[in-house]
C-alpha cells in the first residue's frame, strides 16, 4: 500500500493534501510534514496545503488559497481524517484521485487507496514509515522532521499515552536528529495565554467528578467571553483532567455559535462508541462529538456514568 502511494505521487504534477477541520498538533503535522516530504523530493511538483488555518498552530506551517480549478486533474492526500464530513475544504471531491492516510478506525474507508493504521500512535507516524518505506526514493527535510515530530508529540500527549509505542519512540530518536529547535517547538505547542491559563484555573476549580470516576466540566459561550477565550483554546484544556487521581473517563462541552462540542477522554472505559450515538467518533480512548442541546449534555454524563462504574 504504501509503495502504491508513493507511485501515485511520482505520477502527479499537482498534489493538493488536505486534514480535518478543527485541526490538532497530528493533522498539520501529517499534512504539512508529507506536503515538505514532496517538495524536498520533487520540486518540480505543484503542491498545496487544504484547509482553513486554525491561528494557534499556525507556528507549524501557513496554509495556501488554492483556486478551483486547481484541483481538477491533480492527486488529493487526505491526512489523519477519518470520515468525510471532517475534511476540511470538501473540493477534495473535484481532485482526479483521492487517498486516505489515516490512524483512525477505519468506519468510512473513503478514497481510491486507503491505508489506515489504527496502531499508529498518529498520522505523522505514519508519514515518517512512509517516508522509511520509499527506500530512498522520498527526501526528508529539516522542515520536514519538525512538522512530524511536532504532530507525533501533539497525538502522544508528548510520549504519556499508551499510544506510544516502541516504534513512536525509534522514530522520534530518529527525527531529532535533524536541524530543528525543539526547545522552540515544544514552547510554541505548550505555552498557554494568560487567559487561557486562567481558564485552567476554572476547570479545576470547578469540574465534577463522581464518586465512579466519571467526571465533566460545562464551558457555555458566556463562561468563554468571561475569560476571552475562544472554543478553539478551551478544547487545548481538555487533557487537564488527565493527572486527576481516580478518574476514569471525562467530558468536556464546549459551546460554540452553533454547537456544542463534546470531548471526551479516558484511562479505561472506551468512549468513542458513546461519541458514535451523537454524530461523532474517534480512538477508545479519546473521542468528541457534537450536540445542539444542553439538555443532551446530562444525558452523555450519565451514561458516562454508566461506562465508569461497569
Amino acid at each position: 500500500m504504501k509503495q502504491e502511494i508513493i507511485n501515485l505521487i511520482k505520477q502527479y504534477e499537482t498534489i493538493i493534501l488536505h486534514r480535518h477541520v478543527r485541526p490538532d498538533p497530528d493533522a498539520y503535522g501529517s499534512q504539512a510534514g508529507l506536503g515538505a516530504i514532496i517538495r524536498e523530493t520533487f520540486p518540480e511538483k505543484k503542491v498545496y496545503l487544504a484547509g482553513q488555518p486554525e491561528p494557534t498552530l499556525n507556528f507549524l506551517a501557513e496554509l495556501d488559497e488554492i483556486k478551483d480549478e486547481t484541483f481538477e486533474g491533480a492527486l488529493i492526500i487526505v491526512c489523519d481524517t477519518a470520515n468525510t464530513e471532517r475534511i476540511d475544504d470538501q473540493r477534495y471531491l473535484k481532485g482526479a484521485k483521492v487517498i486516505k492516510i489515516d490512524h483512525h478506525p477505519n468506519e468510512d474507508p473513503y478514497g481510491d487507496l486507503l491505508w489506515v493504521d489504527t496502531s499508529a500512535s498518529s498520522a505523522s507516524e505514519m508519514i515518517y514509515e512512509l517516508y522509511l518505506s520509499a527506500d530512498g526514493e522520498l527526501k526528508m527535510s529539516d522542515e520536514a522532521a519538525r512538522l512530524i515530530y511536532g504532530g507525533i508529540v501533539g497525538d502522544t500527549g508528548r510520549f504519556l499515552f499508551p499510544s506510544a509505542t516502541q516504534k513512536t519512540f525509534d522514530y522520534a530518536g530518529e527525527l531529532i536528529k535533524y536541524n530543528f529547535d525543539r526547545t522552540a517547538l515544544y514552547n510554541d505547542l505548550y505555552e498557554m495565554d494568560a487567559h487561557v491559563l486562567k481558564l485552567q484555573g476554572y476547570v479545576l476549580q470547578n469540574f465534577e467528578m463522581s464518586e465512579n470516576g466519571a467526571a465533566y466540566l460545562k464551558l457555555t459561550k458566556e463562561k468563554l467571553s468571561e475569560f476571552g477565550a475562544l472554543p478553539s483554546e478551551a478544547s487545548l484544556l481538555v487533557s487537564t483532567l488527565g493527572s486527576v487521581k481516580g478518574i476514569k473517563a471525562w467530558v468536556f462541552f464546549i459551546e460554540e455559535d452553533k454547537e456544542i462540542r463534546v470531548r471526551l477522554r479516558s484511562k479505561k472505559p472506551v468512549v468513542n462508541e458513546l461519541a458514535k450515538e451523537y454524530n461523532g467518533g474517534g480512538h477508545p480512548l479519546a473521542a468528541g462529538a457534537s450536540i445542539q442541546e444542553w439538555s443532551d449534555a446530562d444525558i452523555i454524563i450519565e451514561k458516562l456514568e454508566t461506562l465508569c462504574r461497569n
